[in-house]
């Protein structure tokens, strides 16, 4: 992916004034990094145990409120 990101559509900046890469942008790279990404659409798949886990975790009580 050789092209300039977009604010708002490929990234936004949370509170503490970190990047965050969305889920589209994701998307548009095609593979999970393996790094726990906040947005990542592929549930995880290259994060190793057990942050894995935790994270899918994570993932199901942040959607379940």
């Amino acid at each position: 992916m050789n092209r300039e990101l977009i604010e708002g559509k490929d990234f936004y900046y949370d509170e503490k004034g970190y990047m965050v890469f969305t889920a589209e942008y994701h998307l548009n790279k095609g593979h999970c990094c393996g790094y726990g990404c906040r947005h990542c659409p592929y549930d995880y798949d290259c994060v190793p145990e057990p942050k894995r886990s935790a994270l899918l975790e994570e993932k199901a009580n942040t959607h379940s409120i």
